[in-house]
């Protein structure tokens, strides 16, 4: 077959992309890359190969009998790239510090990088704090970024096809109440409290939006609602001043920012949960997220990090990336 032996991986990914999906928006989506883009590299593919991949119509994009005996093959190419290139990244990873978005200096990600920093004092790890695992997850894929930590369930498919995670918390979810609100009274909020209200969750910002779908479906047949969106606040500095200057009742989990004059409320009946997992490119290979999966795993046993209260509520979509309730429990430190 003619061009065979020097054909540009770029080229097998986008042949797979578009066998896998059988729609060149969805692939092209998938791949990162313009619609227009990708039909041309379908089309340098097939002038290369000499053979017809795909059958397209206006309405459904269906594999020849040729791309269907190509395809296997082709993943198997992809996949033996993806290996090499995992061991050239390997051969030079103790040499490169691992780039850490923990999101805020009070949350689970800080309490995970301390201890990984404290367990492998040889590995160098540079932290960022850059709240939003939406925005963090295009440099994962980009290679700018090595690791964050957010809700997974809240990407999009296409970007999660691309990144690994593991489930290292339940966070109970919180209200940021002003300590004059009646409510702060309260050592818990019940939720049905909240009726009527309007909470700030991030909507506006497009680097949190995996929280303000979080909230969104927490608040659903609740008569709670989102605050109007706003513009990006970049800083807790800035966030303090405007959630004072604004007076924002804010949903939060446990662990938040502390504000002068706010208080800090578990909700409850039901409690909800906001799944946190630690997300990395699936090609990343590192001693330094090593040391980050053993700390997740340590700190989860005696802070009960995986329990899950009966009838904790969690977000449909998240039930599917979650391990088992009580795992933290069982798995223990070593687990």
């Amino acid at each position: 077959m003619p061009g065979l032996q020097d054909t540009d991986p770029r080229l097998l990914r986008a042949f797979v992309a578009v066998a896998t999906e059988l729609h060149f928006t969805r692939a092209a989506a998938r791949l990162f890359v313009a619609q227009q883009a990708l039909s041309r590299d379908i089309r340098r593919l097939e002038d290369r190969w000499g053979v017809r991949l795909f059958v397209r119509s206006t309405r459904q994009v269906t594999l020849t009998a040729e791309g269907e005996r190509l395809l296997a093959p082709a993943r198997r190419a992809i996949a033996a790239q993806e290996e090499l290139a995992a061991a050239v990244a390997g051969a030079g990873a103790q040499d490169r510090p691992l780039v850490v978005d923990v999101g805020a200096p009070a949350s689970t990600a800080r309490r995970i990088l301390t201890a990984a920093r404290e367990a492998a004092p040889g590995v160098e790890f540079v932290a960022r704090f850059h709240s939003g695992l939406a925005g963090a997850a295009a440099e994962l894929v980009t290679g700018e970024l090595d690791v964050s930590f957010g809700r997974f369930a809240g990407l999009d498919p296409q970007v999660r096809a691309v990144l690994a995670h593991r489930p290292v918390r339940y966070e109970r979810v919180a209200v940021l109440l002003p300590a004059g609100d009646p409510l702060a009274a309260l050592a818990e909020v019940p939720l049905a409290r909240l009726a009527g209200r309007e909470l700030y969750a991030g909507a506006g910002n497009p680097e949190t939006t995996e929280w303000t779908d979080f909230a969104r479906r927490l608040f659903a047949g609740r008569s709670i609602a989102v605050a109007p969106p706003f513009p990006r606040i970049d800083g807790e500095e800035e966030f303090v001043r405007l959630v004072l200057a604004r007076g924002w009742t804010v949903l939060a989990s446990e662990e938040f920012t502390e504000v002068p004059g706010m208080v800090l409320r578990p909700l409850t009946d039901p409690v909800p949960l906001s799944p946190v997992s630690m997300v990395w490119p699936r090609t990343l290979r590192h001693p330094g997220l090593t040391a980050l999966t053993a700390a997740a795993t340590t700190l989860a046993a005696p802070g009960d990090w995986l329990h899950r209260p009966p009838g904790a509520w969690l977000p449909e979509p998240d039930r599917g990336f979650l391990p088992p309730a009580d795992a933290g429990r069982e798995a223990g430190p070593g687990g």
